[in-house]
């Protein structure tokens, strides 16, 4: 493979205007297609095999145009104070309203008078009309929402508190200043590394047409695959990250290359060809654990994975052809002022190598952890551990309204509720029986006699009188463990006949989902995971060791998000105004990103001690020559990432404030406690042991030759000039 990628990053750098005229006419190919695609007109949420899908699908079919799936909106009216909802001037308003809602749009399907629909609380103080459409929350038109916006401004004007719920102002998330502040710390931290200009934008820039390419692709593919608001924010967040590092990467081994005296072209292949190799594998570790999102069966959680995994792609193949491109048009300005007037006293000092060099950081440390490896070890799985600890107490479910900042329409509309009704009448249940009146109302008595009810609705039937809805108000709010056993019980208690749903009920199916599919999951992911590295390392400890430290660091990940978003600790620093359980998707998305990206540290930093140590260096020497050359940029690296993700934590939307911090946390875990210091302590302690393979598995692996021992042997003496000759066109 090294001899493969060194061609192709002498060929990219040699054809360097047609490289870069290939990619930038792919970005402007994606970016017609973006902006000439219809916009998405749904992102439907299903999920396979449970309860609350198939009640969903049986109301499709026996309630033709009752549009199961159609988006809700609740409009809650208070009394001013000393005043009710029933006084003739507060009742004349209300009904004023649900006229205009009603010829508000012709998305409308329904609208519920209040004094009718018995939704006005016992003291009547508070009010609500429930609105249905025809349609789901994506697509709902602009006109529909500025309607209901502006009908319940005008109601606001007159006296009465109005605030508005519901699915039907569900609308993209906002972006916040956050990601560009975490790009700018990315660049800030690249400068610093090279102490160039030029070589702190090229990764920036690459990655920017990278996700460029990849958002754009998304944004054009939305409406034919149905793909949701979040997914696109999750390549741009994954694509941003791996992006700039893999180039970062690159572009390190080009100015190490550089140093050594070799040519601009020669230094670019053998860029590619050594640090691009771990770059493949990095990239493909990554892939491996999105694509594995499938295996959950969730068709949104599927889209997320592929195109997040798409995005990574083309980052791989950015760095891998438009780098070497880039660095041929950068010509020596790719180096430090400093590099360019003595570069031979430039590279002493750097590289920490020669007589009377002084010893970087990454060496003076690696030299610290292998005198005390047993001391490092327990100090890293030890605070590890303790910062794990709360990820015992795991609460699964999906946030709602309540979980909003408290400025959000939705979220006081939902405090209205909880106020005047009780915080179930957030989130009732939709139960669905399959028969007719007799066993529809024998189900709704059965359902009064459990505990945990505020009230149940009379069945309502089809026209055909073989199936009928009952909606159920728990006494809890939606996302609290009562409810999740009122739902329990209420389908322990029925019969197979009986069907309990709503998007209360779909999220506690959507949570177990999850938990079954984790441990499938985390086995194909790992194994497979192992299997790559196992082939890259030549090795059965090292994949082991970096798989057991993945682990602690995303369950120490895991425990810091429940201290911050179900604790509430420090939650006012990350903007979390209301606690909640752990989005229930949370865990195995973790397991799946955070495995892939921890993967490319243990690449980038353990492929460099690979190397020295099949070059004849003792176990121990190799571990100082690989954090040598290795320590500042993946220290850098992990900077950046932790800055593109701590972006995400700006956002207003809760899930997508979660994932920031989750994926932030656990890179700076990852990186700085396991690949940093648990790594080469367990390394020293193995010692020759680390690198050790059967012979009978040495020869069934195929030989990748990660380390670029055939660029070392094969291509000295031939030199610059005789390589040519062996160019191939790709």
């Amino acid at each position: 493979m090294a001899t493969f990628l060194y061609k192709l990053g002498r060929s990219a750098f040699r054809r360097r205007r047609l490289v870069a005229l290939l990619w930038v006419a792919l970005l402007a190919l994606a970016g017609v297609g973006a902006a000439t695609a219809p916009a998405a007109t749904s992102s439907s949420f299903s999920i396979p095999g449970t309860e609350a899908q198939k009640a969903f699908d049986l109301l499709e079919q026996r309630f033709p145009g009752g549009n199961a799936d159609g988006a809700t909106a609740r409009v809650v009216f208070k009394a001013p104070e000393g005043g009710r909802m029933t006084d003739p001037a507060n009742k004349a308003q209300v009904q004023e309203v649900v006229g205009e809602l009603k010829s508000g749009s012709d998305q409308v399907a329904s609208v519920t008078d209040p004094y009718t629909a018995q939704a006005v609380s016992k003291d009547g103080s508070t009010a609500y009309v429930s609105v249905s459409y025809k349609v789901s929350g994506m697509e709902l038109t602009d006109a529909t929402r500025e309607a209901l916006e502006k009908t319940g401004h005008d109601a606001q004007g007159r006296g009465l508190t109005v605030e508005i719920g519901g699915d039907a102002l569900q609308t993209m998330p906002e972006t916040g200043a956050g990601e560009i502040v975490g790009v700018v710390i990315a660049g800030i931290v690249l400068v610093i590394t090279f102490g160039s200009l030029v070589a702190a934008g090229l990764p920036l820039l690459t990655a920017i047409i990278g996700v460029g390419i990849g958002v754009s692709t998304i944004t054009a593919l939305a409406n034919v695959l149905d793909l949701g608001s979040t997914t696109s924010t999750l390549a741009m967040m994954i694509g941003l990250a791996v992006g700039i590092d893999y180039a970062l990467f690159i572009v390190s081994r080009y100015r190490a290359e550089l140093a050594e005296g070799r040519e601009r072209e020669e230094a670019a292949g053998r860029a590619v060809g050594t640090a691009g190799s771990a770059v493949v594998f990095a990239g493909l570790t990554v892939v491996i654990a999105l694509v594995g999102l499938a295996v959950v069966n969730i068709p949104m959680l599927t889209k997320m994975g592929f195109a997040a995994a798409g995005t990574v792609v083309i980052a791989v193949l950015i760095a891998l052809t438009l780098i070497p491109a880039l660095l041929g048009f950068a010509g020596s300005k790719v180096l430090g002022r400093k590099e360019r007037k003595a570069p031979e006293a430039k590279k002493t000092e750097t590289e920490g190598v020669g007589v009377g060099a002084k010893p970087n950081m990454g060496t003076r440390w690696a030299r610290f952890v292998i005198r005390r490896p047993v001391m490092v070890l327990l100090a890293g799985v030890l605070g590890l551990g303790a910062i794990a600890l709360p990820a015992a107490s795991l609460e699964m479910g999906l946030p709602d309204d309540g979980a909003k900042p408290v400025s959000a329409t939705e979220r006081r509309a939902y405090d209205l509720l909880s106020d005047g009704f009780g915080p179930g009448f957030n989130g009732p249940l939709m139960v669905v029986v399959d028969g007719d009146k007799a066993v529809a109302d024998s189900t709704a008595e059965t359902i009064k006699g459990l505990d945990g009810i505020v009230a149940v609705m009379p069945p309502t039937p089809n026209k055909a009188g073989d199936t009928a809805m009952i909606t159920v108000i728990p006494k809890d709010r939606p996302s609290s463990v009562a409810t999740e056993e009122l739902v329990h019980d209420i389908r322990d208690a029925t019969g197979d006949n009986v069907l309990v749903s709503g998007a209360t009920a779909m999220n506690i199916d959507f949570s177990q989902k999850m938990n079954d599919a984790l441990v499938p999951y985390l086995a194909l992911v790992v194994g497979l995971a192992f299997l790559l590295l196992m082939v890259v390392f030549r090795s059965v400890l090292v994949p082991l060791k970096a798989a057991l430290g993945f682990l602690l660091s995303v369950v120490a990940a895991l425990g810091a998000v429940v201290a911050v978003f179900q604790w509430g600790w420090l939650g006012s620093l990350f903007g979390v105004e209301q606690t909640g359980p752990i989005m229930s998707m949370m865990p195995i998305f973790m397991v799946g990103v955070v495995f892939g990206l921890a993967m490319d540290y243990e690449v980038f930093l353990v492929t460099r001690m690979r190397e020295a140590y099949v070059h004849g260096e003792r176990p121990g020497e190799a571990i100082v020559t690989g954090f040598r050359h290795s320590a500042r940029v993946v220290t850098a690296a992990a900077v950046i990432m932790i800055a593109v993700f701590s972006g995400f934590i700006g956002m207003t939307d809760q899930m997508i404030k979660m994932i920031g911090f989750g994926l932030a946390v656990a890179v700076l875990f990852d990186a700085f406690v396991v690949r940093m210091a648990i790594v080469p302590a367990v390394l020293a302690l193995l010692g020759h042991k680390a690198w050790w393979l059967p012979k009978w598995l040495d020869r069934a692996l195929p030989n990748v030759d990660v380390e670029g021992e055939g660029l070392a042997t094969g291509n000295d003496a031939d030199g610059p000039r005789g390589q040519d000759r062996e160019l191939v066109k790709v």
